[in-house]
């Protein structure tokens, strides 16, 4: 179909388009949710964004940044996972650039997340040491219900800002104190 000025148009009923865009609003929730989650150490959240059996490869950026983190099988041990890994972080992530096709009751995403890290309570303090990362998410999702969820997410890394080893840090942090605890 061809609008007055010859511009093609859509030709889907008005209740296609209506579920089509609630779709890609749910689609859409999903990555915010996820975002939100880690963001605010909200494990609930976190968990609402992922199916049951969802598999989540952060390998790939990984690999790029020097960060060992195994693929992750199952919402539990993804919240499990993600939450002490970035919680205690001063953190923020902002998606953009989202892709989305749709077919049915599965879809895709592509997008842009970008992370900002620091080592916690040092987010507010000037020169304190970051790692901006930008990262590209290659996602499969899940609608259930009127809800949309990732069936899987995997995670590269496009570039980095700053030193990406305070994910590390921490990690190391946390490992030297409760060594330090189990010794008393």
């Amino acid at each position: 179909d061809r609008d007055v000025t010859g511009v093609q148009t859509c030709a889907l009923p008005i209740s296609d388009l209506a579920q089509l865009a609630s779709d890609r609003y749910e689609i859409a929730d999903a990555l915010h949710r996820y975002a939100f989650g880690l963001d605010h150490g909200d494990a609930d959240s976190l968990a609402s964004a992922f199916t049951e059996s969802c598999i989540f490869d952060f390998g790939p950026a990984g690999k790029k940044l020097g960060i060992d983190f195994p693929k992750l099988n199952g919402r539990q041990a993804i919240v499990d996972a993600l939450i002490p890994f970035l919680g205690p972080l001063d953190t923020s992530h902002t998606a953009s650039n989202l892709q989305i096709e749709i077919s049915y009751d599965s879809a895709t995403l592509y997008a842009y997340v970008m992370s900002q890290h620091y080592m916690p309570r040092q987010g507010s303090r000037p020169g304190s040491e970051n790692a901006l990362l930008m990262n590209r998410y290659d996602c499969e999702l899940a609608r259930d219900g009127h809800k949309w969820r990732f069936k899987r997410v995997t995670v590269d890394n496009a570039w980095a800002q700053g030193n990406p080893e305070i994910l590390n840090a921490l990690a190391v942090q946390r490992a030297l104190a409760a060594k330090s605890r189990r010794l008393k």
